[in-house]
């Protein structure tokens, strides 16, 4: 079975690789791929090649190119570089608006009370479902890649999360991570954020729930990783051995 399987990979790799003319203009855009050596940006083109073959990306009301398949399928497989591509399995579809989208639901606060909620959103993960994203807030985080910000990492993020079926900020974490040393490292930094303490470091709506603190933190961890390593090392620390990823070296 492994052989087969090897052989069905090598015929996706081959059959649809990602053209040369495309994937240079795609990664030459890319800070946060600046560093990566030459066989980790070899793997992450095998990777965001088996990426586009198992996921359907579609548009609404925006015309969707080659270019832009490649842009958020390279920072959608980035995160999972050394972990592999099956983390990213059980969901197929990637929905692309043009700009942030408008979203409206119900959600009950700690009394019980049901709240009609509307919200205007950059982007957006389901469970076993879609990722959403705007266009425009991707192009924007590509050109301001320092600033922390990249909603296809945060989304992505948001699905390693929920692979244990919860959205609490804790990701299914591997043999030699030891869970009371995430969960100080990121409880100690999520309640400095709640509490003001660290606001103006990162994004605030890190303080919006651990779930979001976590995203928020993968966000910095690869676009902004000195600002991260500066505020919240113990965090750092964790997503490096967790990601198998060092960005700050880089």
């Amino acid at each position: 079975m492994n052989f087969i399987k090897r052989a069905q990979t090598r015929y996706i790799l081959h059959r649809y690789a990602i053209q040369h003319n495309v994937w240079h203009a795609v990664t030459d855009r890319l800070e946060i791929l600046h560093g990566l050596t030459a066989v980790e940006k070899a793997h992450l083109r095998e990777l965001s090649t088996l990426f586009l073959h198992q996921k359907t990306i579609m548009g609404v009301d925006v015309p969707i190119t080659d270019e832009m398949r490649v842009t958020i399928a390279v920072q959608a497989c980035l995160p999972i570089l050394h972990l592999g591509l099956t983390l990213l399995s059980g969901w197929s579809d990637i929905v692309v608006y043009p700009t942030a989208f408008h979203v409206t639901r119900d959600e009950i606060d700690s009394c019980g009370v049901v709240h009609h909620q509307k919200r205007v959103l950059s982007g957006e993960a389901w469970s076993r479902g879609p990722v959403i994203v705007s266009w425009a807030d991707v192009e924007q985080d590509i050109r301001q890649s320092h600033l922390g910000h990249n909603v296809i990492i945060h989304e992505i993020a948001h699905k390693l999360d929920m692979l244990d079926g919860s959205s609490n900020g804790i990701p299914p974490l591997h043999f030699k991570m030891p869970i009371p040393e995430w969960t100080t490292a990121f409880s100690d930094a999520y309640a400095a954020i709640r509490h003001k303490l660290e606001r103006a470091s990162i994004n605030p709506y890190a303080a919006t729930s651990p779930a979001e603190f976590f995203a928020v933190s993968s966000e910095y961890f690869f676009s902004a990783p000195d600002v991260l390593h500066t505020h919240f090392p113990l965090v750092y620390q964790q997503l490096q051995q967790y990601y198998r990823q060092d960005p700050l070296s880089r």
